[in-house]
């Protein structure tokens, strides 16, 4: 696979993370409009869309930079070693501008304020919860579809986001970048301002657990696997 440099890599975060921010804003605005008032509807549409651009973004330019988009999607690599630390953050830097960039797209698409602050007031424990189980499953998904089915994390994370959509409470933000941009839409996706930081602690610490938990369900399985080889091998 060929490498790319590191500007070439933060282009692609900045330009996934739009597209991303742009889907699901736009498709919530869209819903609404469209669905006359009916929040199922709304919620529907959004899911579609932002299922579906995930699956194309981590196809596009998930050879160029891994296709994070997502600040808890870098800390997991980070804490694997498998990227610096200054890449890292310049990767979360160029997510949250991207998300703002999605943002304003979104609202010009629509003939809205490119920037307002979201009103929708999204708080309290099980929310916090969700957001909690969200990231988590998120993260399982990735490193389990990485280390057995890499050519299936595209398909695996449009589907696992897509389905935290209906059960999680939170409709599954999963992701810090996302949940900024979208404090600044005051729309059907948007989330107040005062309940993004406790959203981002619950995200993060679900990325870290999950870290840890398949690093220990995966141990047992790999050293498995090679025990069986070693009694193999001794018996021919």
């Amino acid at each position: 696979m060929p490498r790319f440099d590191i500007s070439r890599r933060l282009a692609a975060e900045a330009l996934g993370t739009t597209f991303l921010v742009a889907a699901v804003v736009g498709s919530g605005i869209m819903g609404v409009r469209m669905g006359g008032g009916n929040a199922a509807l709304a919620l529907l549409g959004n899911t579609l869309a932002t299922g579906a651009i995930l699956v194309v973004l981590i196809f596009v330019l998930g050879p160029i930079s891994g296709a994070h988009f997502n600040p808890a999607v870098t800390l997991v690599f980070w804490l694997r070693r498998e990227i610096g630390a200054i890449a890292g953050i310049g990767y979360v830097a160029a997510q949250i501008l991207g998300g703002l960039l999605g943002i304003a797209i979104a609202h010009l698409m629509f003939n809205v304020p490119v920037l307002e602050l979201s009103t929708n007031l999204r708080a309290g424990p099980s929310q916090w919860f969700a957001e909690f189980v969200a990231s988590l499953g998120l993260i399982l998904t990735i490193l389990g579809t990485l280390r057995y089915r890499p050519q299936s994390v595209p398909y695996a994370v449009g589907l696992f986001i897509s389905a935290g959509y209906w059960f999680t409470s939170s409709t599954s933000f999963a992701n810090p970048a996302v949940t900024i941009a979208r404090a600044f839409t005051d729309s059907f996706s948007g989330i107040a301002p005062s309940c993004v930081p406790a959203f981002i602690a619950a995200q993060l610490t679900g990325a870290v657990t999950a870290t840890a938990l398949f690093g220990w369900i995966a141990k047992p399985v790999m050293l498995a696997t090679a025990a069986a080889n070693e009694t193999r091998a001794a018996a021919e």
